[in-house]
């Protein structure tokens, strides 16, 4: 099989990238993240209808939202109509998005009883007609992101990233799990392989790659083109980067600790909060505090403390001593 294309021709280098996680890869996060180096960063999914028919004022603030305009940056749509989804992408493409990705694999029971996410993987050919409605609307490369299959019994990724292939997809994303797994289990990154042979475009695993080892097992085991990385990066920003240097063979960054560790969480929350609003920010960032404090070790009851005050000024002051490690369980500090 002829491959036509590579990574390096989507500007996506190292090949690591940030998966999309509905009310955690936010633009404030994405930022993080991408300041340490991912090769790509996708936007949390957009729901193409109403991306395209709200009122200018909110498709402006989600124009914010999706960092269009920002660097090795793609925005996700999902839908069922190939009409909206044109438009939507149209819109985005306008604006700025560098790539759009096609979500096929999300499993929750709102969007896949929506007939979308990967409800589509039981209608192939309905989703090629949203591909190909995407692929005519804009310029920019689309790229596609789905699962094994709907469930034991129809594992048709193979089949349905060659079709999204020929119709103009540059690459494919494979979380590897069937939709009916949700996130039980472990990823099949195995399984991922037979997507690689079928596809003619780059392959990327996706699915429980939580540390360099996993992405160095993934890679081998699937033969794919490179990793995605999810829940991983929680209160983690700085594992695609660590994970890049592994595969490329370069001197691991080591993560910031100390004072370094207290700068990007602090710039991370404020961030947040210029960007939401103080009240909003606040309580969006809790989940990325308690986990960059439970990431760093740091003592549970200082945790509890950082994510409960409703003072920014408090919790910025609690950070130096909430993100040092506790000392061992029975240790005196």
């Amino acid at each position: 099989m002829r491959h036509q294309g590579s990574l390096n021709d989507l500007g996506i280098d190292p090949p690591v990238l940030l998966a999309p996680l509905a009310g955690i890869t936010d633009l404030p996060f994405r930022r993080v993240v991408a300041g340490f180096g991912a090769g790509l960063v996708v936007s949390e999914m957009v729901a193409s209808r109403e991306m395209a028919q709200d009122k200018p004022s909110v498709r402006a603030r989600a124009r914010a939202e999706l960092g269009l305009g920002d660097a090795r940056t793609a925005v996700q749509l999902a839908g069922r109509d190939p009409y909206w989804m044109a438009e939507a992408a149209r819109m985005v493409a306008d604006g700025g998005a560098e790539i759009i990705d096609i979500n096929m694999g999300c499993p929750a029971k709102k969007v896949v009883g929506g007939l979308s996410g990967s409800a589509l993987m039981r209608d192939p050919d309905h989703a090629l007609r949203l591909i190909d409605a995407v692929v005519e609307a804009v310029s920019v490369p689309v790229t596609l992101k789905t699962r094994l299959g709907w469930d034991d019994t129809v594992l048709n990724a193979p089949d349905l990233a060659r079709r999204a292939a020929d119709c103009g997809v540059r690459m494919v994303t494979i979380h590897g799990r069937t939709r009916c797994q949700f996130y039980k289990g472990r990823a099949d990154w195995t399984a991922i392989g037979a997507v690689v042979r079928a596809c003619p475009v780059p392959v990327i695993a996706n699915g429980d790659i939580c540390s360099a080892p996993d992405a160095r097992t993934a890679l081998g085991l699937s033969g794919a083109a490179g990793v995605m990385i999810g829940r991983g990066a929680q209160g983690r920003p700085w594992l695609l980067a660590q994970i890049a240097a592994v595969l490329a063979g370069r001197l691991v960054p080591q993560p910031p600790s100390g004072a370094e560790l207290v700068d990007v969480v602090a710039a991370h929350y404020e961030a947040a909060l210029s960007f939401y609003g103080r009240d909003l920010g606040m309580k969006t960032t809790r989940k990325h505090l308690a986990w960059y404090a439970e990431a760093a070790g740091g003592a549970p009851a200082l945790r509890r403390c950082l994510v409960s005050t409703t003072d920014p000024a408090e919790v910025l002051r609690l950070l130096p001593e909430a993100l040092t490690p506790a000392p061992p369980m029975g240790q005196a500090a």
